[in-house]
């Protein structure tokens, strides 16, 4: 667990003073709960200095509003428990808003601690408790505050004289050696009573810090992947618990070539950012005279390779324990055969920030189901799901006993692992037992994408305890949960998600297995929306468009992956319209302004690359298309150009949201120009679209590209082709993630549950009913005619086609938001035949979001959830108002709803918080 007991302890205390102190006259039962800053919850060694916060108001009440606030900011906690804010006390400001309130005290500096609490005023205007105390705390503002240095070992990172790891032997090091990771470590003397310490750490490559003996925090992976030539990241923790006051102390790291100087992708070379993996850690400890002690990286340090042989992404980790160096980590150490380091002043990038995302942790434990032994002393544990992360190995032995462990996602015919897919991702581990003990080891710089770990060299015959799956992701916190009547579409559900878990590893990967994981912009656009239902994305988006906006080429150019590296190209449809879609998602999930103002320039230069990279305004016939689209063909200047259309109807969106008129009238007037265009080169006058595909159809009606009197020509080629295909779709990553939304807001409701509730090729069903537990690259990844598909390009862990999760819940479920930010709710459950019932949550930016509907009997229930402080607009399926009860009283009586619309069979039903209970004759 990360270290912050400290601040946790005062918080505590605060907590139990307001909890036990005396009582306010006349308090309200409203409470503010789930602090956040800046998205996270007590973030430390923030760089920002104008930070937002948000949080969401505790009142069960129908009716529940927040009318005012108060925001206290204090320096210590002392002061904030004394009912004051040195930095900051908003006064009582009238505004039902709860997120996105920017810090407007006095100037925060380096190191500072903020401690924070809130109290909020309710509807009858009464003023409620102040909530829980939270905080955060500055980083390294200025460049004086960094005082470390940049070091690492003085040569190759790679094992001298390496142990027999196999049969060959040893043999010196070459470019295709395996990166080690080196230990280093530093003595020193704590000179007082310790008050606080923090350490400031990162690397070129990634690292983790030792303290005493123990662990710094709970990562993986850090600082995280960007372009180290631009960008370098460091972690912040607090450390306090870990120092010894008045004693010797001794600081040490593990440092890995990770993103930085790995291999990456099919391309095998390493070193693309640099051959010299570095390590930064800045100690800072406060005494309790308030003096201050650092210790930080330089040329005094030393540096050894111990157990640690192999530790890379795609070959994966090779530990030996016998290796190991006891007390590496510890005062006391005789460290006089450990070597120099080498000390560099700076790490080269452009900018040293403090990481402003969710970092890797681990997530899961899965135990495995079944053991098989295909062959002799071959074992395969079948952990009976697909993610990402690694093995954790219990084993027994004698000294110097080999286990090997590789990793599969699928299983050939005669029950041996299915490796074939990796490509050139080795994807091994190998431990080297101590042999003292039972031994339990697990890797700490590699990670894989696997269902199957086939052992080796295991000591006896393993029980099940010998192996454990541990998931571990970007620690982006799951906010939303889908269930309904059809089993396959709740596992298709559970496949969503764990693939959006084993491919969000610090960018949005497409998959965690063959040697590629990057962070390709085309899937990551598809699945935004679905990504946001699914989980809290917004400090990971937060992090990744910054990447994206550091891979923009000098012509505006988004690339076709980000960090751009490898595949280095640019300017693709779909792919690079990731730069428009993502920003102005985020924007409308969590009324982000300040996130979408920050990359509207970028935005813009999008647009105009398209302009000048266009004829006519017609884009020309080049890129990805619609990438793994089955039986079909759709024209790629089509998709091109409706991306170009639909990436400028966003900016110009963008635009007006932020105030810039001009540019709102500019980028207007030429999607419409786009539109037009559009149209006389691609539309017929019977309404087909050049192509005739789904897709086809898809984009010019998502997009809003046909004039009006051709939308329905348009929506009824859409459904034939379907029909056509046996209710099948045929579409691939760009098609597919606005099918089914756009089948539902045309009229062809009952034809997506068709297409949904399939289970013959091609269809989310299929690979279900052959036993998927991810999201599939490609429809037909392997069938039961042909088996698998070509081993060059066949992830068994792919999101795109998972963004049908948006529908689920935004049609299906009828859980979306009307304005930004999810404080005026649109509630629009679409029943239709193939589901008797859906359960389905969200946990908003203001809260717990909630709906379930039955059809039973005829009738129609329909439960809803609104959360507090927030309003929604809830569409029923009646024609008549005296059809419907609400909690079992008519809907004239029913307390605080509003009947705002009715019309073609719906009502229109307006709602302050509360739980509401529907009934009305089931929709024919």
């Amino acid at each position: 667990m990360r270290v912050l007991c400290p601040i946790l302890i005062t918080c505590v205390a605060l907590l139990a003073w307001t909890r036990n102190g005396s009582l306010q006259a006349a308090e309200g039962p409203a409470q503010a709960a789930y602090l956040r800053c800046e998205y996270r919850v007590n973030p430390l060694g923030i760089d920002i200095v104008r930070p937002r916060l948000s949080w969401e108001m505790n009142d069960n009440r129908r009716g529940a509003a927040q009318t005012a606030y108060q925001i206290l900011v204090a320096s210590t906690p002392q002061i904030l428990v004394s009912g004051q804010g040195d930095l900051w006390d908003s006064g009582k400001v009238a505004s039902d808003k709860s997120a996105q309130i920017s810090y407007a005290g006095k100037p925060l500096k380096s190191r500072m601690r903020c401690y924070w609490k809130v109290r909020l005023w309710d509807a009858d205007q009464k003023a409620g408790s102040y909530s829980s105390p939270a905080v955060w705390t500055l980083g390294l503002l200025k460049p004086e505050d960094v005082k470390a240095k940049w070091i690492g070992v003085d040569g190759p990172m790679t094992y001298p004289n390496r142990p027999r790891a196999d049969a060959a032997a040893p043999k010196p090091a070459d470019s295709n050696t395996p990166l080690a990771c080196p230990l280093f470590r530093k003595e020193f003397q704590v000179k007082g009573n310790v008050r606080r310490a923090t350490v400031y750490a990162s690397a070129l490559g990634n690292y983790r810090l030792h303290l005493n003996g123990q662990p710094v925090g709970d990562d993986y992976f850090t600082p995280g992947w960007t372009d180290y030539r631009k960008r370098v990241y460091y972690n912040t923790y607090d450390v306090t618990r870990l120092v010894r006051s008045n004693a010797p102390n001794a600081i040490g790291g593990v440092l890995a070539g990770g993103w930085y100087a790995d291999p990456i992708a099919w391309d095998r070379k390493r070193f693309h950012y640099g051959n010299k993996p570095r390590l930064f850690a800045q100690l800072e400890i406060e005494l309790a005279d308030g003096t201050i002690q650092t210790v930080a990286t330089d040329g005094t340090w030393k540096t050894v390779f111990g157990p640690y042989i192999e530790g890379e992404f795609l070959a994966g980790e090779t530990y030996d324990a016998t290796r190991e160096i006891g007390g590496w980590d510890e005062p006391g150490l005789n460290d006089q055969a450990w070597q120099a380091v080498t000390a560099a002043d700076s790490s080269g990038a452009k900018f040293f920030q403090a990481f402003p995302g969710v970092t890797v942790q681990q997530t899961g434990i899965l135990k495995p189901v079944k053991i098989t032994e295909p062959r002799p002393g071959t074992y395969v544990f079948d952990m009976g799901q697909n993610f990402a992360g690694f093995a954790r190995l219990r084993a027994r032995g004698p000294k110097g006993t080999k286990i090997v462990l590789r990793f599969a996602e699928m299983l050939n015919p005669d029950g041996t692992i299915y490796t074939a897919n990796l490509r050139s991702a080795r994807a091994t581990d190998t431990y080297i037992l101590e042999g003292t003990d039972t031994e339990l080891w697990q890797p700490r710089f590699t990670y894989h994408g696997f269902r199957y770990v086939q052992v080796t060299g295991y000591p006896g015959k393993p029980g099940l305890d010998a192996v454990t799956g541990i998931a571990i992701n970007s620690n982006v916190p799951l906010v939303g949960s889908f269930e309904c009547s059809s089993p396959m579409v709740n596992r298709l559900y559970q496949n969503i998600v764990w693939t959006q878990r084993a491919n969000y590893m610090s960018v949005p990967t497409d998959c965690p297995q063959r040697d590629e994981r990057l962070g390709w912009m085309g899937d990551a656009e598809a699945f935004v929306r679905a990504a946001c239902c699914n989980a809290d994305v917004a400090a990971f988006f937060t992090k990744w468009l910054v990447d994206v906006d550091d891979a923009q080429g000098p012509s505006g150019d988004f690339p076709d992956v980000a960090p751009r590296v490898v595949a280095t190209g640019g300017g693709t449809a779909a792919w690079a319209d990731a730069g428009t879609i993502c920003p102005t998602t985020i924007y409308w999930v969590y009324n982000d302004e300040r996130l979408l103002a920050r990359h509207y320039p970028a935005m813009c230069k999008w647009v105009e690359y398209c302009r000048h990279h266009s004829k006519n305004l017609l884009r020309p016939n080049q890129g990805y298309g619609d990438w793994l689209s089955i039986r079909a063909d759709t024209p790629k200047d089509v998709l091109a150009t409706a991306y170009f259309a639909h990436s400028t109807y966003l900016t110009a969106k963008a635009a007006e949201i932020l105030g810039k008129a001009d540019d709102a009238r500019k980028y207007g007037a030429l999607f419409q120009q786009i539109k037009d265009s559009f149209n006389k080169a691609y539309l017929k006058p019977d309404g087909r679209i050049k192509g005739n595909t789904q897709t086809c159809y898809v984009l010019a009606l998502a997009f809003d590209l046909l004039p009006v009197e051709k939308r329905p020509a348009a929506i009824r080629y859409l459904a034939h082709d379907i029909r056509s295909h046996g209710d099948h779709l045929s579409t691939g990553f760009v098609g597919t993630s606005l099918l089914m939304p756009t089948l539902s807001a045309t009229g062809n409701n009952a034809l997506a549950y068709k297409v949904l509730l399939n289970d013959t090729f091609p269809s989310w069903g299929y690979s279900i009913k052959y036993g998927a537990t991810t999201i599939w690259e490609r429809w037909d990844g392997w069938t039961a005619e042909k088996g698998f598909q070509d081993p060059g390009m066949n992830s068994f862990a792919h999101y795109a086609f998972g963004a049908v999760g948006q529908w689920l819940f935004r049609t299906v479920a009828g859980i979306d938001t009307a304005k930004p930010g999810f404080q005026q709710l649109r509630i629009h459950p679409q029943p239709a035949p193939g589901l008797t019932w859906v359960k389905a949550a969200y946990r908003s930016l203001h809260g717990r979001v909630a709906t379930q509907w039955k059809i039973d009997g005829g009738e129609l229930t329909l439960s809803v959830a609104i959360p507090a402080n927030t309003t929604a607009d809830i569409v029923l399926p009646a024609a008549r108002a005296d059809d419907v009860t609400e909690s079992s009283r008519s809907l004239a009586r029913a307390k605080g709803l509003r009947i705002i619309g009715m019309g073609k069979g719906q009502l229109l039903v307006h709602t302050p918080a509360g739980q509401y209970h529907f009934a009305m004759p089931a929709p024919e």
